[in-house]
């Protein structure tokens, strides 16, 4: 079976690449290989990772398929999704997201987590779009964007699902910076290899400092959520079970 994240070790940097052919969905199975090549990048005492996805797409968020048919494997997908998040939040090393396309419900909470966050220009969206199509944004969502998205645009975001392009996505606090998607490339890896003269311990040490309130918010709501959503399952397949 093919991959669908490729990894690539060059001059301390790890880039980790999502690509299913099609808009890189966050599966069980992408956000398994994704959290395994973070592994493999501390395992080769990479400085730096970078976070990227295909031309065009960064990630349309979860497997909608897998969410609309609910019970455990909809549960678990959006647990370890939301775990990702947390461990890219946290991650001991720089984390530079290329922001290729789209990043929509998941993709752009996958971004938000993100240390230096480098989007391509285009017609590209970037949302959290649950509100427009009929779902109460998760806790552990909202916990995401209310730690790095502007004041005056958290509540546009979340409640209002607004839509954003990659220029007002800068301002709203989706993406630290846009240049086309020619140069995008370039850009991220001499970013990167800025980054790789911090130093780490401090590095690592001052995000868990400023993130110290955010993460725990998330921890929080990770556990809330999923035991709500355990509950639910419960209830239904107890439901299901009784004699009609």
């Amino acid at each position: 079976m093919d991959s669908l994240v490729g990894y690539q070790l060059a001059d301390s940097v790890a880039t980790v690449t999502m690509d299913d052919g099609k808009v890189n969905v966050l599966s069980l199975r992408m956000i398994y290989e994704v959290s395994r090549a973070l592994d493999r990048a501390l395992d080769d005492a990479a400085v730096v990772v970078v976070l990227a996805g295909r031309p065009g797409v960064f990630s349309a968020g979860f497997d909608l398929p897998v969410l609309r048919a609910g019970g455990s494997a909809a549960s678990s997908m959006l647990r370890a999704g939301f775990d990702l998040a947390e461990r890219v939040l946290s991650y001991p090393r720089p984390v530079v997201i290329a922001c290729t396309g789209h990043a929509i419900a998941m993709g752009a909470f996958l971004v938000l987590a993100g240390d230096y966050r480098v989007g391509a220009a285009g017609p590209y969206k970037i949302t959290a779009n649950e509100v427009a199509i009929g779902v109460t944004l998760p806790r552990p969502a909202v916990e995401i964007c209310r730690q790095r998205l502007t004041p005056a645009h958290f509540n546009r975001a979340t409640i209002l699902a607004e839509l954003y392009e990659p220029d007002s996505a800068v301002e709203a606090g989706f993406l630290d910076r846009v240049c086309e998607p020619a140069d995008i490339w370039d850009t991220v890896r001499a970013i990167a290899r800025d980054l790789t003269k911090l130093d780490l311990d401090a590095h690592k040490a001052t995000k868990l400092r400023a993130r110290q309130a955010a993460l725990a918010a998330l921890h929080d709501a990770i556990a809330a959520d999923y035991a709500a959503l355990s509950q639910r399952d419960l209830a239904t397949a107890t439901a299901a079970a009784r004699p009609a």
